[in-house]
C-alpha cells in the first residue's frame, strides 16, 4: 500500500488549465477506488490530489461529499470517469492479450495504469504528456515507492510539437503491433489537430494494432453550458470545461480510420453502464449525451 505522497512537487503544468483536469479525474478515481461496488482500482490516485495545493479540499472519498451519489460533480461525473477508466483497462488488456507488446498513453496526464495493471513482463508502455506533468507524476509516485509493472517510458513532449521523434528515439518500433489510448483528449484539440494525430497513429502502426479514443458528438457544446455538470464542476473546483474544449468543427476520425482499413465500433458511455450495472444513465440536458468511446483495430492480412 503507498506511503505518504512528498510534500514539494513541480507544479508547472499542473495548477491550472488541462493540467487541473488531470487532477479532478484522478479524484474521480480515488473516490471510485475506495466504493463497495468499485469499478476501478488506483491506489495513487488520491496521493496527485493531496500533492497539489489547488485541490486540498478536494474530496477523494465519496463519504466526504455532503450531498454523496447527488452531487453532480462527485457523484455522476466521478462514476463516468470511474466507468471510463475500467472500460479502457479491459480494452488495454485485452489488446495486449494478443501480440501486441507496445502501449502509448497520448497525453497521460496522471494515469497510471504502467502502475496498476497486470502487464506481460516484456510489455513496454509509453507516456507522452508535457514535461511538467509528469515531472509531478514522477515525484509523487517516487514518493509512494511506487514500482511499475512493466518498462515504463516517459516521453515528455507537448502533442503540438514534434512528438513522433520523441516517442521513436525513446524506443518506440512502428514494425511492432502496438495499442495506443487517447483519453479525454480529443476534445481539447482544434480538429486539424485530431486529424493529424489520427493519421500519424495510423501512419506509425502495423497490423495487429489497436486504438480507443474518446469524443465528443454535439454540433453545439455550448447549448449544454447549463448543465448540471459543467454547472457543478465550475461552482465546486472553479474549472469551466467549455473554456477548455475546442468548440470547433469535429473531424469524422472513426470514418477516416475505417476508410484507411481500420475496423472500428462506437459506443456511449450508457452502453457499458448497463453492462456493468453501474455509471451514469442519461438525464435531461446531459452534458454527456454527445460522449462517444471509439475502439479501433487494424487489421491483420
Amino acid at each position: 500500500m503507498p506511503g505518504t505522497a512528498p510534500q514539494q512537487t513541480d507544479l508547472d503544468g499542473m495548477d491550472g488549465g488541462v493540467g487541473l483536469t488531470a487532477l479532478l479525474v484522478a479524484a474521480a478515481r480515488a473516490i471510485e477506488t475506495h466504493r463497495h461496488d468499485s469499478l476501478a482500482q488506483d491506489v495513487y490516485a488520491e496521493h496527485f490530489v493531496r500533492a497539489a495545493p489547488a485541490c486540498t479540499s478536494w474530496p477523494v472519498r465519496i463519504e466526504q461529499v455532503p450531498d454523496k451519489d447527488d452531487n453532480p460533480l462527485w457523484g455522476r461525473f466521478a462514476r463516468y470517469f470511474g466507468l471510463r477508466t475500467r472500460v479502457l483497462d479491459d480494452f488495454l488488456l485485452q489488446a495486449v492479450g494478443t501480440s501486441v507488446r507496445q502501449v502509448v498513453l497520448l497525453g497521460a496526464g496522471l494515469d497510471t495504469r504502467a502502475f496498476r495493471l497486470d502487464w506481460p513482463a516484456d510489455l513496454v508502455v509509453f507516456e507522452i504528456d508535457r514535461a511538467g506533468v509528469l515531472d509531478f507524476k514522477q515525484q509523487v509516485l517516487t514518493g509512494l515507492s511506487a514500482a511499475p509493472r512493466a518498462k515504463r517510458v516517459p516521453v515528455p513532449v507537448d502533442l503540438r510539437e514534434d512528438w513522433v521523434t520523441v516517442l521513436t528515439t525513446a524506443g518506440f518500433d512502428p514494425a511492432v503491433p502496438s495499442v495506443w489510448l487517447a483519453e479525454g483528449l480529443l476534445f481539447y484539440l482544434p480538429g486539424p489537430a485530431e486529424t493529424y494525430l489520427i493519421d500519424t497513429v495510423d501512419r506509425l502502426t502495423t497490423a495487429g494494432s489497436a486504438l480507443a479514443f474518446e469524443a465528443k458528438l454535439e454540433k453545439d457544446l455550448l447549448a449544454y453550458r447549463d448543465s448540471p455538470i459543467y454547472t457543478a464542476t465550475r461552482e465546486q473546483i472553479g474549472i469551466d470545461l467549455l473554456l477548455l474544449f475546442d468548440t470547433g468543427p469535429r473531424p469524422d476520425s472513426a470514418g477516416d480510420l475505417t476508410a484507411k482499413g481500420w475496423s472500428t465500433s462506437m459506443h456511449t458511455p450508457f452502453d457499458f453502464t448497463r453492462r456493468h450495472g453501474r455509471g451514469p444513465v442519461p438525464e435531461a440536458n446531459d452534458a454527456l449525451e454527445g460522449n462517444r468511446w471509439l475502439f479501433a483495430h487494424k487489421p491483420r492480412p
